[in-house]
């Protein structure tokens, strides 16, 4: 490799290198595991693999034509993405009722495509990806605080006695906008106790502490728990 060869193919790296940490940026300051280290290394290591996907021909090409050596460039760059779905999937946690880190696992497949891109030289699509990508993960996430989505929680409420304990409780989850899709009913007879398990669905902009300090006021109420729920 000749020196001006090289210095473009340390430009790219560099170029990877502050593309992948831009990104990347903004998932540690998210509180992202996968965050600036992470999507850098991604980057540059795409961009390191697709050139040395591209530079295979050149390595290989004194060999005669009846060589049995045959060559596919972009099959490093397939296994590649194909890899990344590892990373991506360590990157996800799944809860009760939400999935958490799609985002930052789309993330480093993106960042993994883009870290390809300069590599094969595709410097302007990858500047351009780029910036849709910190777009939305800068813009999206202010503008969801303009939309209100549905959560799923669970109420366990524990009453004395064995009386009609949940037509105040459905009041005030009525008055609140909560639906209950779900409740479950134990009675313990030698405590002459009550547990109810409901199963709620809401917007999240409901205003749980006022709720819950309504909910207590309940006659005979002796505990109270929430949890989150599973997505019905």
């Amino acid at each position: 490799m000749d020196m001006p060869s090289a210095m473009v193919s340390l430009g790219k790296l560099a170029l990877a290198a502050v593309v992948g940490g831009a990104i990347g940026f903004e998932r540690e300051a998210h509180g992202q595991a996968a965050g600036l280290r992470t999507n850098i290394l991604i980057c540059v290591g795409a961009c390191l693999m697709m050139q040395l996907s591209l530079n295979m021909e050149v390595l290989f090409r004194h060999l005669p034509g009846t060589s049995v050596v045959r060559l596919d460039p972009g099959r490093i760059a397939s296994y590649a993405i194909a890899s990344m779905g590892f990373l991506g999937a360590g990157a996800i946690i799944t809860g009760k009722g939400s999935v958490k880190g799609l985002t930052t696992a789309a993330g480093l497949w993106l960042v993994t495509g883009i870290g390809l891109a300069i590599g094969a030289g595709f410097l302007a699509p990858s500047l351009f990806a780029a910036l849709i990508s910190l777009i939305c993960l800068y813009g999206m996430r202010q503008a969801k605080v303009l939309f209100h989505r549905d959560t799923y929680t669970i109420l366990s409420l524990k009453f004395q006695g064995l009386k009609d304990h949940m037509q105040p409780v459905h009041q005030i989850l009525s008055k609140h906008g909560v639906t209950v899709s779900f409740t479950a009913f134990r009675r313990e007879i030698p405590e002459n106790l009550s547990t109810y398990r409901m199963h709620l669905a809401s917007k999240d902009n409901i205003p749980w502490a006022h709720l819950v300090a309504e909910i207590e006021k309940t006659a005979d109420l002796l505990e109270l728990e929430w949890q989150e729920g599973q997505v019905v």
